[in-house]
This record gives C-alpha cells, structure tokens and sequence, in this order.
C-alpha cells in the first residue's frame, strides 16, 4: 500500500472519529428527541424536555445528530426557527431575551429601539411569535442548558405556556438534581420528561460495559465498502480484517478494559483512536499503540509533580507522609517537619545538612505546588507554626520514589522500607 492510501484511510477514519454530529448508540433517545421537534412543528404542540448525562458522554452531539436531519426537510426549515443559548454565556433572562431576539432575526423589526423594562421586551418577542394564525404559526426554541441552571430562562416556559405559540424547550445537563434547582414557578410549566444518557449505553442490558466500547470502536474504525474514500477495495477489506481480527485479541481486551475502569466517557475514546491514528505508519493497527495511549491517560499528574521535586524537598514530603501515617492525617506546621527531618539527616551520614532558610524555602516551594494547604492563617501566627494539610496519599509519594532516578539509597528506604 502506498503513502496516498494510508493518508486517505487516516483522514477518513479521523474524520469518522471527530465528526460532532455522529454518535454511536443512543438510538432509543435519539428517536424520542427526533419525535419531541418533529411533533412541534408539524403538530404544534408545546414540549419541554431534559437530557441528563455526565460531560462527555454525547448529549450535544445527540441533539446535533438530531438537528442535522431535520434541517435536512424543507418543510421542518420552513416552519421552525432554531435557538440555541448557552448556561454559561446567557446567565440570566434578560440575556437570553436578548439572544433570542437576535438569533430570530428581530433586529429590524426592533428598528433601534431601546425597551424600558425586561417585561415590555418580552411583550414584544410574544407579539412576534403569535404574529401567525393560531394553526399555521409553528416556532420550535431550542434551549441548552450547560452546567448552570440557576434560572433555567424563565421566559421560555412562560412563552411555551401560550397555545398560539408551540414551542419545544429541550435543555441539556449533566446534574442530577436539576429538578430542585428550579424555582416553583418553573416546575409547575415544566412537562418533568427526562432523557438520560448513561455512558456506553446501546440499551441491551445483556451486553456487558466492555463489549458495548469494542462495538464503538468497530463503529468508528471500520471502512464501510460503500464509503466515498478513494482506496481500491482490496486494502478496505485488509484493514477491515485487521480492525476485525485486533478485536478479537485478549490483550487488546485487556487494554481495552483498562480505559473502561478508567473513564467511559465518549470523548474520550475518541481522543485515545484519534492519537492512535496519528501515529498509524502501516494499513496495520497495533495493541501496543493502545496500551501506550492508555498508559499515558492512567498517568498521574501529582505524580509527576513529585518525581521533579530535588531531594529536600523530597526528604521534606516524605517527613510529611511518615507524620500523615503516625498521626492519622492530623494537621502539621514546619517545627514539626523540621524536627523529623534532621533527626533522620543527623541518623545518615551521607545526607548533607542544610541550613534552616533553605529548608523553609523548600517547604515554600512545596506549599506552591499545592502539594500541601494551610487550614487556617491566623495573621498573628508566625509563618513556621501555620498548620498545614497533605494533599497527596501516600500511594504516590511512594510510586514518585520507586521512578525516580538518582536519589540516594537511604531516602529511598527511609520513604520505602519495603521497597526491594
């Protein structure tokens, strides 16, 4: 196979992959909010829904997926018109009426005009929308709702109550709890239907986690013999074999349930197939590529922050652990480390003693990274007796120690006694 064709096969398969409006699964969800807008327009009924899920799962691509098709019919882009806010940009009703007044297009029936008050604002964007006969004026709003509910815009479930004006309220979140975050007046307009998306969730209870992820992978790495791409069938059906085949091995499995103990977000997986594609140098995909994108993802940030700390300060973190394991996680100021740092300095003749300044400057340093937190600063309390908690486990301070290179032999026993 020569370079053109591999180029081809990655640019189709990462474009398969980071395409926004393509999700795998979630087909009983998608139809129930393909039929909620459907019904809106040609209907005329007034809808309000939630979609619940954690980030990352595929709400907004959902919806995307679901918009995508109906702006497809002519009639559905003729009749409804589309409003997107976002929870995080349209923090309050006022900026929302303002939003969807101009995504409505309004801006010249305004004509300049400044409203006195939020409700004659209002009054006006309600004259607009039963500006129509009762049966032919079909308007379909489309709410998102990220993160922030706090006032979850009012004025759309004032307006969807008006039976000249059919309106679909579809808000997305990833709170459990959003239904007590709205105000009484919200709960009593809103019709409490509730979508939730659950990672990996195809609706068969009978598949397990893990075989629902390899399906998603098989999905989105796999060439259909119908597909556009320019690629003589023979290397389609060589990679399709291979993609095929690298499913069935155990060790791609294990890999592959590694990432789903890990994290089942939807996002993801996509990034991990993505990588992997980048680094694809033949029609051949390889375990070990995955195995090393998920070791890199199963990394620890903290842990790496450690292994970058010189020697005192290590010495200064594991007389914070030592302190942490004696005294069952009770708060310690920098006496205390001091103290058990020279006692073990002064118990090992190869560590060289640093003067005190020094070693307040470490802990200083220590306490920049966040390694460590005050707990209360008390503006009379000198600096060396402010109490402090550790933010790491000793888990791993004790994985920092075994992967660093270069330390001596007695910090290493004295963070590790166990450590062959």
């Amino acid at each position: 196979m020569d370079k053109d064709e591999l180029r081809q096969i990655r640019s189709y398969l990462k474009h398969n992959i980071m395409d926004n409006n393509k999700l795998f699964g979630y087909e009983k969800e998608r139809d129930q909010i393909f039929d909620l807008l459907k019904r809106t327009v040609e209907c005329g009924e007034s809808n309000s829904a939630l979609l619940i899920g954690p980030r990352g799962c595929g709400k907004t691509t959902l919806v995307n997926d679901v918009l995508r098709d109906l702006t497809s019919n002519i009639s559905f882009v003729s009749d409804a018109i589309l409003v997107k806010l976002h929870g995080l940009v349209h923090t309050d009703d006022r900026l929302a009426l303002k939003s969807t007044s101009s995504q409505m297009n309004l801006d010249n029936v305004v004509d300049g005009k400044v409203f006195g008050t939020f409700a004659e604002h209002l009054a006006f964007l309600l004259a607009c929308l039963r500006s129509g006969e009762k049966h032919t004026s079909k308007s379909e709003l489309t709410c998102f709702v990220l993160i922030t509910i706090r006032h979850c815009y009012t004025i759309l479930f004032d307006v969807s109550q008006s039976a000249q004006t059919p309106i679909c309220v579809l808000g997305i979140t990833c709170r459990l709890d959003v239904i007590e975050l709205l105000e009484k007046r919200v709960k009593s307009r809103f019709s409490h239907r509730q979508i939730f998306l659950f990672p990996c969730d195809n609706g068969d209870n009978t598949e397990s986690t893990l075989d629902r992820t390899l399906k998603r992978i098989e999905y989105y790495l796999l060439i259909p013999e119908k597909s556009k791409v320019n690629i003589n069938s023979a290397t389609k059906k060589h990679w399709n074999k291979n993609v095929k085949a690298l499913l069935e091995e155990k060790k791609f499995k294990n890999a592959i349930q590694r990432l789903v103990d890990i994290d089942l977000n939807e996002r993801t997986l996509k990034n991990i197939l993505f990588k992997v594609l980048c680094r694809l140098k033949d029609v051949t995909l390889c375990v070990d590529d995955f195995q090393e994108e998920i070791s890199l993802l199963e990394k620890d940030d903290m842990v790496q922050v450690l292994q970058d700390l010189n020697v005192l300060e290590l010495c200064i973190v594991i007389s914070m652990k030592h302190h942490s394991e004696i005294y069952d996680n009770q708060p310690m100021n920098f006496e205390m480390i001091l103290s058990r740092y020279i006692k073990f300095a002064n118990a090992n003749s190869n560590i060289q003693t640093v003067q005190r300044p020094v070693i307040m400057k470490a802990f200083e340093h220590i306490q920049n990274l966040e390694l460590i937190s005050m707990i209360s600063s008390a503006p009379r309390v000198q600096k060396e007796y402010q109490f402090f908690k550790l933010l790491v486990t000793p888990k791993q301070i004790s994985e920092a120690i075994k992967n660093s290179l270069g330390l001596p032999t007695e910090v290493i026993q004295w963070a590790v006694p166990n450590i062959e």
